[in-house]
């Protein structure tokens, strides 16, 4: 499915919850890792401001793209922000949303 750059060079980005480990499985506790590079993926809450609107995202990050102490309320840029719609069918029903994942978050400060 193809993915959507978004530009967040005019927005003021924080973190809103800290980073934890995605998973493939909640059952076998098995991480979910970056196909490409085999790095383990994150989740990471950020709150974007960006012309008098505010909005919480779920972020997927592989470790190798984090820093070591993001706490809530840390400034931070985010870089290679993508969009991307998915689908999927769970106990016979049908899921949709979309998924933001970025190469890396680094210190604004």
């Amino acid at each position: 499915m193809p993915s959507f750059k978004i530009d967040t060079s005019t927005a003021m980005v924080f973190v809103a919850t800290a980073p934890t480990p995605k998973l493939v499985s909640q059952k076998t506790g098995e991480r979910a890792m970056d196909r490409e590079t085999g790095a383990g993926l994150s989740t990471v809450g950020l709150l974007i401001s960006d012309e008098g609107e505010g909005n919480l995202y779920q972020v997927t990050i592989p470790e190798t793209g984090l820093p070591e102490d993001l706490v809530p309320g840390t400034p931070v840029r985010v870089v290679g922000l993508k969009a991307r719609d998915w689908e999927n069918e769970f106990n016979g029903q049908k899921r949709h949303g979309i998924s933001f994942r970025a190469v890396a978050i680094t210190s604004a400060a």
